[in-house]
């Protein structure tokens, strides 16, 4: 298994994980705009994208990194709003690879923190962020606007 960047190519791939994460699946309605969106978060200096493929290419699990301003920080501040493992392969040590290889390019961008969100009911994920040395550190809230 290795983990790389994303590329074009990957758009399906990347959906597909996504959806099992329990995102809406990209429809043939939607497809262009979503299309259109993750060109623009491969083209952005502020993000970077991961793709764990095992040794055929075969797509295992994707990591989302952004890099955002805090206002009461000198350094950015690494996010992963998205980080998904295939069923098949969880627990296979996927997901550590992607978490491992984020924090690295975050220590590598200067970056004072990495954080990321995770659904409640996603305990095994959960064991796998406290074992990476992340703290449980507080609730997200949203609000879905029309």
């Amino acid at each position: 298994m290795r983990v790389r960047p994303v590329v074009e190519g990957d758009f399906r791939a990347v959906c597909e994980l996504l959806a099992e994460l329990g995102r809406p699946a990209v429809g043939s309605g939607a497809e262009q705009a979503c299309r259109a969106t993750f060109m623009a978060d491969l083209d952005d200096a502020g993000a970077d994208h991961l793709l764990a493929v095992d040794d055929s290419g075969t797509p295992l699990g994707f990591c989302s990194l952004h890099y955002r301003r805090r206002l009461n920080h000198p350094t950015e501040e690494a996010w992963i709003p998205d980080l998904i493992v295939a069923e098949r392969t969880r627990g296979t040590g996927v997901g550590r690879a992607l978490l491992a290889e984020a924090e690295r390019r975050a220590r590598e961008r200067g970056c004072h923190l990495l954080t990321l969100e995770s659904g409640h009911h996603r305990k095994r994920a959960h064991a796998v962020y406290l074992a990476a040395g992340m703290r449980d550190t507080g609730k997200q809230f949203g609000k879905r606007l029309p």
